[in-house]
């Protein structure tokens, strides 16, 4: 059964980006409080603010300005962007080259400071190092079965580690001194630190694309065999019953307590706390799906959308309206890490008493004496 958790709206409509040039696609998004970043297939960067608006209805829809549009240069696309705010740049993957730009007006840093032969890369949000102006940045390297480790200052990098892997890496998250690698054949989690590396599950990235995606602390989320959404731990367990997505996802993303998958015509939404299906969304065409700081964004070749969650009282609300009193008592019990303390507590009591009248009224006088009390 479902519940309505996700409104889709349009954010970055196809003339806003491209007119009339319809061999304009869009290849990576970036989003980083207002600022949007879109890389597209000529190699361009275009530049975006986006304003949240909610009519007295409470109905929310986002304005998009654009900003300016760079061209790097090259006949390649852009691959990757990653926003570090704190040193005011922007990382372009093209071409196997990973450059600084300035988030404002996209000009590379004088210094000229890149990082070549990467195929792809991600972000540190659990850093090591300790300073605030640095960003540590993990490369996929063009030299087979290498991981590199790199310090990104505001005009400098640096070269930390290089590590080897038993076989190809096609994927990595980073939580601390621990990657989460897809390998041609299998996941693993590496501690790129000490060396020592810990098989997870089997996963053939020649017949899928492989998911492996940081959900919080020492805490993965992965593509799994037979179409499983599987959360592993740094220490190589799963702290959490799998989700069961379609078997050919494409994308995930987190929105606590849910977690989103895209494939070629859907957006599912499954519940962490409870495992079951939510929400499904009919989406064609969609090619990317990432979260950003809670904000979830999909995006097809020409467009980009938002997918704006419903306020979990509201859904609590749904639920009981329709007299589904176990999954609203589990949703309630999730949101109380979403809601300051004394504001939870009024809620949960309040939900517990709407609980106990239904049970009531169903004739399960047991269940509902537990809930009165």
């Amino acid at each position: 059964m479902s519940v309505k958790a996700f409104k889709l709206v349009s954010a970055v409509e196809r003339e806003m980006l491209m007119g009339d040039k319809n061999y304009i696609n869009i290849e990576c998004i970036e989003c980083c409080g207002k600022n949007l970043y879109i890389g597209t297939n000529d190699c361009f960067i275009y530049h975006f603010l986006l304003d949240e608006k909610v009519s007295t209805a409470g109905k929310i829809t986002f304005a998009a300005t654009k900003q300016l549009h760079k061209y790097l240069g090259l006949k390649k696309p852009v691959s990757e962007l990653k926003a570090a705010s704190a040193l005011t740049r922007l990382l372009v993957l093209c071409d196997n080259t990973i450059t600084l730009v300035n988030m404002i007006n996209l000009e590379p840093v004088p210094t000229g400071a890149r990082i070549k032969g990467a195929v792809t890369f991600t972000l540190n949000e659990n850093p090591v190092s300790g300073d605030p102006f640095c960003v540590e940045v993990c490369i996929i390297s063009v030299k087979r079965r290498t991981i590199q480790m790199f310090m990104v200052f505001e005009d400098r990098v640096q070269i930390v580690k290089e590590v080897f892997t038993p076989e190809q890496p096609c994927a990595v998250a980073v939580d601390g001194y621990y990657l989460c690698l897809a390998l041609t054949t299998q996941y693993i989690i590496l501690n790129y630190n000490t060396g020592v590396s810990q098989d997870l599950f089997p996963y053939c990235s020649d017949e899928k694309r492989p998911i492996v995606k940081r959900i919080g602390r020492q805490e993965f989320l992965l593509a799994g065999p037979g179409g499983l959404g599987m959360f592993a731990t740094v220490d190589g367990i799963s702290q959490r019953a799998p989700v069961h997505w379609s078997e050919n996802v494409i994308g995930a993303a987190l929105c606590f307590p849910y977690v989103v998958a895209l494939d070629n015509e859907f957006i599912t939404v499954h519940s962490m706390l409870d495992q079951q299906q939510k929400q499904t969304l009919p989406f064609k065409e969609g090619h990317i799906l990432q979260d950003f700081e809670g904000k979830v964004i999909v995006a097809t070749n020409k467009g980009v959308y938002i997918l704006v969650p419903l306020p979990l009282e509201k859904q609590i609300q749904d639920l009981l309206a329709s007299h589904r009193v176990e999954e609203a008592l589990v949703l309630a019990k999730g949101a109380r890490r979403n809601i300051p303390k004394e504001k939870f507590q009024v809620m949960y009591k309040r939900i517990l008493q709407q609980a106990g009248f239904i049970q009531f009224a169903q004739l399960q006088f047991l269940e509902a004496k537990e809930l009165f009390r």
